[in-house]
């Protein structure tokens, strides 16, 4: 696909207040876009809330901004207008069809056409006869209760969509990254699984353990330092505990002798076989009490 020549032009028809004028400006500049063109604007003073607004944009973006109609917006540029509302269904076509900012971002990437990004008025928007001039209708996605959005604000997140089209670099830095080595990863896992043998000596547990583990590595794919650091913490761990092992209790399989075992399952209590019953008049089983010394009534003192 051959690269775009063009960047859109933005275009606020009859903008009451000189604040939304300069707020438009400053988001303009943030992504990337430096042609503002406005119709009946206020006058904006250089001392005023426009420039006052604008940020760095009062150094170029504001001040090259030119007055023009409506209607050589119409006759100069393929033109999307932006609207709150939009249609139900194609029984009417004034705001229907309608594009997501994001749509409108996979629409303007295929094509390099001259663009305007209209904008209307903060009260009222663009009305039903202007938006019939226009060639699309772009809406962006809100709470049904209250969808209308504050001027700056809709042109604002129109603009960050479009950014990958109008921005060459942003300030963020590579997010690219190298996974650790897999041999450095699966030094990690041996020192987990001796961790791991010391708390826990039944197999199958430590088996179920190590797969999520491996599950979780997988998905992160940490980096060397990560990497390095989780080994550390088990290899210094594996010190402390010295040669202390469970790994030879293997016989105890019975998952009830856990409340709660390492891989999230929950098992029932219990009752211990130790505890001594007796039968009451219904016939039904009545735990003694244990007497003073902790011990249960039914126990004789030893000789």
């Amino acid at each position: 696909m051959a690269p775009r020549t063009q960047d859109p032009v933005v275009v606020v028809v009859e903008p009451e207040t000189p604040g939304n004028v300069g707020t438009i400006a400053r988001a303009m500049k943030n992504f990337g876009l430096t042609d503002l063109r406005l119709v009946e604007p206020p006058e904006l003073d250089e001392d005023g809330e426009a420039y006052g607004f604008a940020g760095h944009a009062r150094e170029d973006v504001l001040p090259n901004a030119e007055e023009v109609t409506f209607d050589a917006v119409v006759d100069d540029y393929h033109t999307i207008g932006t609207t709150a509302i939009t249609n139900e269904d194609s029984r009417q076509h004034t705001r229907f069809p309608f594009k997501t900012p994001a749509e409108v971002r996979e629409s303007l990437e295929s094509v390099d056409t001259e663009t305007a990004l209209v904008f209307g008025r903060e009260g009222t928007g663009l009305d039903n006869e202007e938006l019939r001039r226009l060639d699309e209708v772009c809406s962006i996605p809100a709470s049904a209760e209250y969808p209308v959005l504050n001027l700056g604000q809709a042109a604002t997140i129109l603009f960050y969509e479009l950014r990958t089209l109008t921005v060459e670099e942003t300030q963020l830095p590579d997010v690219e990254r190298e996974r650790a080595a897999e041999a450095d990863i699966d030094r990690f896992y041996d020192f987990f699984e001796r961790f791991h043998k010391s708390v826990e000596g039944r197999e199958h547990k430590r088996e179920k353990t190590r797969v999520m583990m491996r599950r979780l590595i997988g998905r992160a794919h940490p980096t060397e330092r990560e990497i390095t650091t989780l080994t550390g913490i088990f290899r210094r761990t594996n010190e402390l505990l010295g040669d202390r092992s469970f790994g030879d209790h293997t016989g105890d399989d019975t998952d009830g002798a856990d409340t709660a075992d390492i891989d999230g399952e929950d098992t029932a209590h219990a009752e211990s076989e130790d505890t001594p019953h007796v039968e009451g008049d219904d016939g039904a089983p009545v735990e003694r009490e244990p007497d003073s010394r902790g011990r249960n009534a039914a126990e004789s003192d030893p000789d």
